[in-house]
């Protein structure tokens, strides 16, 4: 089953960003979606990088900023996922997230703006990190 959860409402501002979380732990995942759409974010949600995948392949899904956790179940971790967006969408922001401190010199490789959070991370953070890469990539 689908946990791909959407918030727009009818009057909803074309220019909003929108971001996937991906996150396989549920109360992570629920408490960041939920902060970010209080914070004006259009948020789809996936437990794994292969339901990211799907909602990224989607012709009615436009992504903004991916931000995912590194270690997941399933056979594509978030390190996998970014992979698979540089090459299959440029254009989509990618923030990686892990509590393993060995995964920084991987993440740095793979996202814009800087290597990664560390978890446990404070909400605003995420949400500067985002204001960071869309501002970067208006620029651009």
């Amino acid at each position: 089953m689908s946990t791909i959860s959407t918030n727009v409402t009818a009057d909803a501002d074309s220019s909003l960003q929108t971001v996937l979380v991906v996150e396989d732990e549920v109360l992570i995942r629920l408490v960041i979606a939920d902060y970010l759409r209080e914070c004006g974010y259009r948020v789809h949600e996936a437990v794994s990088a292969e339901e990211a995948v799907v909602i990224l392949q989607s012709p009615e899904v436009s992504v903004d900023v991916v931000f995912s956790d590194v270690e997941m179940s399933g056979s594509m971790d978030g390190f996998g996922l970014a992979r698979w967006i540089r090459a299959n969408k440029p254009g989509t922001q990618v923030i990686l997230t892990s509590g393993a401190e060995r995964s920084a010199d991987i993440a740095a490789t793979l996202c814009e703006a800087g290597p990664l959070l560390k978890k446990p991370y404070p909400s605003q953070d995420v949400i500067d990190r985002i204001r960071q890469l869309t501002a970067k990539a208006r620029r651009a």
